[in-house]
């Protein structure tokens, strides 16, 4: 059964991929949608099985696959209570963004090419997580780094799609290094790449040091650190971050699958997969919480200030991303899956959602240029309202909630009961809480509610005066450009109506929608309750059934504060954006330089562009001009050539031609010929 999990989705990417001249579009979306419905059926069981304690660990041995000395392992499919988990997230998902692009990519002339990656994609990340071994993990981790680039810059006409998918390449090349570099030093501290084998001994090696750039350290710090940073990478931490708002050059469906399943919640799955690792190095835990903790505060302040919807979910996908190491640095490793669960549904539902809002707005994404959208798209504007009601957090304590109450509220506490630095990154997801609450609101808002502005987008009036535009084509937007056909009125926009998505659009944001309802309710006892959390997760993360008691008895205004500090953002967005929709304006006039800092970013890419790019770009110019033209050139290929062109003119200038010539020249041959032998033998 794990086997065809795996590999239907690499097959139908095959299939699609190679014979998309010869299938065309109609069969390369079955193949490719059907095997993700086909694994996603077989990955539910699974999961269901380690939910009701009756599923049990199993490896299946594909094929032998490397023997180099001490250096053996064979390709293996892990299947635990981890793997489960990640199984039904990224099948699930996977699966409803292929219905979901029938859609959304209906109008692209290359649909067999974008469904093949979409599932190469799914692919590599089911390499990732059945992983039995640290090479075949490495093997899935970049697996997803190459769909993610074919992914970013499928609209390769597009120079900004091509410099952003080259820009998530090489920034996850920097995390990836130190990914590579913490597995050799695991190979060379265990002598093995096998997990289990290194989760086994890990402990044993608490307190040993290891020499690491001239100096000695502690060895498992620094192997966790090192392991790190490759999550950093993956996952979009605080310094490796700048690729992730710029991926949103893809398709919507790609990022919904980018940010909801797979790649970003890779780096959190190696981190729980390694946990008793980390639990032996606690400067690395630190380390990690930490990150986390800047990160989600990071990404929440900046995704206050963004006009474009999918900027606005990509920073929140990044803040949330930072809850989660966060709470696997508190050793709340259990409460990190949950909230990537649960994320997984109400995230995928976001972005899907926001994707429905494109194509009704004919590819405008400027929410400035939205307004008075709930009666024109009402199931759109309920999906993503469920998802608003989630990612917020919105629920009673002891009584119910959606997805993202159950998840995020248990980090919190978990944090809270970890104590120490736990207590101070408690504090700062309180506020990221109040953040997200506020720019998801006023999301909300500025898209569903208020009166229309679409006569002020450029690209509404073009969908109204019939310029469509080339999907591949750059322009303000970044993204599809769907051909909407309205009724042209003399007046402009007045003929222009918003119009709900198609069926293939809507089903997967209805079943997303009961996830983001009910995910967390539902399973919240097996992923973080101290007693069935240890029956669910059977050891394949460490779960620390002192720190979730602690956590459920932390006292009454900690579990109280997550929902005030929602509803306090709540209160704020709609003041600012339906009750008195000048105090935003008044806010930007008043705090004119920290409206800039945030709004760009932090600055991080200006400052990324002084330190590395421009020193790159004049070093590549250097060894361009002066070294490889001015020097190898001269000397090498173009010396030589110089040579051969300066013989041959001699030679073309003693080729005459005439017959005279060639006599005069076979005369001084034979006049020397016979005074060389009159000297030498005379």
């Amino acid at each position: 059964m794990i086997q065809a999990i795996v590999f239907l989705p690499l097959l139908a990417a095959l299939v699609a991929g190679l014979g998309q001249r010869v299938i065309g579009n109609v069969p390369s979306k079955i193949i490719t949608t059907g095997a993700l419905f086909v694994s996603c059926a077989l990955s539910w069981p699974i999961f269901l099985s380690f939910v009701t304690g009756t599923g049990q660990p199993e490896v299946v041995t594909v094929l032998h696959w490397v023997s180099s000395g001490a250096l053996q392992f064979n390709w293996e499919l892990r299947v635990d209570t981890l793997t489960a988990v990640m199984l039904v997230v990224i099948t699930t998902v996977s699966a409803l963004v292929h219905l979901y692009s029938w859609g959304y990519m209906e109008e692209d002339p290359d649909q067999p090419r974008f469904f093949a990656y979409l599932s190469l994609f799914t692919f590599a990340m089911l390499m990732l997580v059945t992983a039995n071994n640290l090479v075949q993990m490495f093997f899935g981790w970049e697996g997803v780094g190459l769909a993610s680039y074919l992914l970013i810059g499928f609209w390769y006409k597009k120079p900004s799609a091509n410099a952003a998918a080259i820009k998530a390449f090489v920034v996850n090349r920097v995390g990836d290094l130190g990914f590579m570099l913490g597995i050799f030093g695991t190979f060379l501290v265990f002598g093995t790449v096998s997990i289990p084998e290194i989760l086994a001994a890990a402990p044993g090696m608490a307190g040993s040091t290891i020499t690491f750039m001239g100096g000695r350290f502690d060895t498992m710090t620094i192997l966790c650190l090192l392991l790190f940073i490759g999550a950093m990478g993956k996952s979009a931490q605080l310094g490796l971050h700048t690729w992730l708002p710029d991926a949103m050059e893809g398709p919507t469906p790609v990022s919904a699958l980018i940010h909801a399943a797979t790649m970003v919640t890779a780096g959190v799955f190696m981190v729980c997969r390694l946990s008793p690792m980390f639990e032996t190095a606690p400067v690395a835990q630190g380390v990690v919480m930490f990150v986390g903790a800047a990160t989600c505060f990071f990404a929440a302040t900046v995704a206050t200030t963004q006009w474009d919807i999918k900027r606005v979910i990509a920073y929140s996908t990044c803040s949330q991303l930072g809850y989660m190491f966060f709470a696997a640095g508190a050793g709340a490793y259990g409460a990190a899956m949950f909230h990537l669960f649960t994320h997984a549904f109400f995230k995928a539902l976001l972005f899907l959602g926001a994707g429905s809002v494109i194509h009704a707005m004919h590819h405008e994404q400027d929410m400035r240029y939205y307004g008075n959208l709930r009666k024109s798209i009402p199931i759109t504007f309920w999906a993503m309202m469920l998802g608003t009601l989630a990612i917020t957090g919105v629920g009673i304590a002891g009584v119910a909630g959606f997805a993202g109450f159950y998840s995020k509220d248990g980090i919190l506490e978990a944090a809270f009961a970890s104590g120490g630095g736990g207590v101070v990154a408690f504090w700062v997801g309180i506020f990221v809480a109040f953040l997200t609450s506020f720019y998801s609101w006023r999301l909300v808002f500025l898209t569903f509610y208020g009166k229309a502005r679409w006569e002020q987008s450029e690209h509404i009036q073009h969908a109204v005066h019939g310029e469509h535009e080339d999907p591949s084509a750059e322009h303000s937007g970044d993204d599809h450009a769907h051909a909407h056909h309205p009724d042209a009125h003399s007046d402009g926009t007045a003929g222009y109506h918003p119009h709900e998505s198609p069926l293939s659009m809507l089903i997967p944001l209805v079943v997303l929608s009961i996830g983001a309802v009910f995910a967390g309710i539902a399973f919240h006892h097996q992923f973080i309750y101290p007693e069935e959390g240890a029956a669910f997760w059977k050891g394949s993360l460490a779960f620390d059934e002192h720190l979730m008691h602690a956590a459920h008895e932390v006292p009454l205004w900690v579990k109280w504060t997550p929902f005030t500090v929602m509803a306090i953002g709540l209160f704020l967005a709609w003041n600012s954006y339906i009750r008195n929709t000048s105090l935003p304006a008044r806010f930007v006039a008043q705090f004119k330089l920290l409206h800039q800092f945030l709004y760009n970013k932090w600055y991080f890419d200006e400052l990324y562009n002084i330190l590395f790019v421009k020193p790159a770009f004049a070093i590549g110019r250097f060894f361009w001009k002066r070294v490889d033209e001015g020097t190898i050139d001269r000397f090498g290929p173009d010396g030589a050539a110089a040579l051969v062109q300066g013989g041959t003119r001699l030679a073309v200038r003693l080729q005459s031609g005439y017959v005279y010539g060639y006599a005069f020249v076979m005369l001084l041959g034979l006049v020397g010929l016979a005074s060389w032998a009159m000297v030498n033998f005379l």
